[in-house]
């Protein structure tokens, strides 16, 4: 690799550093082709991605970042999981680790506030955004059910209480 591909991949790691709601930090060490193309494949579907890339070169583009302590987390065969969504790439992180033992999280971080493994677990444990905003939805929706409902009520008992003082009144 010369020089001007090194720096074309450190500007793209630090725009991924950047712009990421989450990046998780993993050991892949001893996974095959395919396990890593079904990595991939569940990532690009909650809308995430995974890079591998030269520790090294992922350090440069650290610097000066806010999660900056990444960098220690950097040591032999690391790959990086991350998302715009700030849960989407932790959830599928976790779900995978679960699945080999090969795929082991090191950290990651959320911003600027650096994560353990641990932390990964809790953040991967948090609904998405597209749960959130159903939760949300659901929310909203509910009181006009509610509403509506407590509107029409008033209408069926009069009309009940009327049927009743008709029906007495013919008997």
């Amino acid at each position: 690799m010369d020089r001007a591909q090194k720096e074309k991949v450190v500007e793209e790691l630090g725009q991924i550093f950047e712009s990421s709601g989450v990046v998780v930090v993993a050991r892949y060490e001893g996974l095959t082709v395919a396990q890593m193309q079904d990595l991939r494949a569940r990532m690009r579907t909650v809308g995430g991605s995974v890079r591998v890339a030269k520790n090294r070169l992922a350090k440069i583009a650290l610097e000066g970042k806010p999660n900056e302590s990444l960098g220690d987390l950097l040591k032999g065969m690391t790959v990086l999981t991350y998302s715009e969504d700030p849960v989407a790439a932790a959830k599928v992180a976790d779900e995978y680790a679960k699945t080999t033992e090969k795929f082991v999280i090191l950290g990651g971080s959320m911003g600027s506030t650096a994560l353990d493994p641990a932390g990964v677990k809790a953040v991967a444990s948090m609904p998405s955004r597209e749960e959130l905003i159903a939760q949300i939805v659901s929310c909203i929706g509910a009181p006009a059910s509610n509403i509506a409902g407590a509107i029409g009520a008033p209408a069926s008992n009069i009309a009940g209480i009327l049927s009743t003082l008709e029906e007495r009144e013919a008997a």
